[in-house]
């Protein structure tokens, strides 16, 4: 009787065990270490082949221009979203049409033909409205501001700008829809207790709601982030000498294509998993607490 009490007990542990394993490798993510195993892979062919070394020595050279170019554009975008977010859910009737408006054009026309509409087209018209600023205000005795109006030259936007004003633009419709769905999670109870303790409109929403809505979308923002940095290879179109315009001089002097096109591909997939990982950690940080 005792040994088939044991056997059953030792069959249970078993059947726990096996139960147990199958789930982990059900939950194992498999797409990850294949994703791993590709760039291990690429790594190793570019580190041991001159012609990929070559290619990754030349490429490299854009990496600073496409992270400067996207942090700068991130942070301009989300005080943009958070403005135009603001305005999306105000009583104030133009603020919040007009921030409406805004949403609506950046979401109806695709990215490609918004970088080129505002590097090319609203930059120019910005500095020739700035130029006749510049004059009116020099015919009007403001002779050292309307100098500085006057100054302004389209030829003196560089193209690296105008792209970080173009994605700027574009991500700051994105993150204010962000931003809205935010402040909207919170109930309305907040809002009402922190008036109810004397605070003003203003001063509940800095106090109260922003914080925690911030803290609700911060995963969002996150993802955002990752896709204005693949987003970015758009801004090669300008002539900007980030990693998809340096890596396209190389194919068209050199004729290699695979050996430029995969180490692009490599440099955008490495950066965008290191984000990816970075916006999961802090998903589970702020679902644990």
């Amino acid at each position: 009787m005792a040994y088939e009490d044991a056997s059953l007990a030792q069959g249970n542990v078993v059947t726990v065990y096996r139960e147990s394993l199958r789930l982990r490798l059900e939950r194992f993510p498999w797409w990850f270490l294949v994703i791993l195993l590709v760039t291990a892979l690429t790594a190793l062919i570019i580190t041991t082949k001159s012609t990929y070394t070559e290619a990754f020595s030349f490429i490299r050279a854009g990496l600073s221009v496409t992270i400067m170019t996207t942090i700068s554009a991130y942070f301009i975008a989300l005080t943009l979203g958070m403005i135009t977010g603001l305005g999306r859910i105000s009583r104030n009737v133009v603020f919040k049409n007009l921030a409406t408006f805004y949403v609506e054009v950046v979401r109806g026309i695709p990215m490609l033909v918004l970088i080129f509409f505002i590097a090319l087209v609203l930059v120019p018209a910005v500095t020739s409205s700035l130029n006749t600023l510049g004059e009116r205000l020099s015919a009007a005795g403001l002779g050292g501001l309307g100098a500085f109006f006057s100054s302004v030259t389209n030829k003196g936007v560089p193209m690296q700008l105008r792209a970080v004003i173009a994605l700027s633009v574009t991500y700051g419709a994105f993150s204010a829809e962000i931003f809205r769905a935010g402040i909207q999670s919170i109930h309305k109870g907040q809002m009402e207790a922190a008036r109810s303790q004397g605070m003003t409109y203003g001063q509940a929403m800095r106090y109260v709601i922003l914080p925690q809505a911030i803290r609700n979308v911060l995963p969002a923002l996150g993802n955002d982030f990752i896709s204005m940095l693949k987003d970015s290879s758009l801004v090669s179109v300008l002539a900007v000498r980030d990693i998809t315009q340096v890596a396209k001089l190389y194919a068209g002097q050199t004729f290699r294509y695979p050996e430029a096109y995969l180490t692009l591909a490599v440099l955008y997939l490495s950066m965008t998993m290191l984000l990816s990982l970075g916006v999961k950690v802090l998903e589970k940080r702020f679902q644990s607490s």
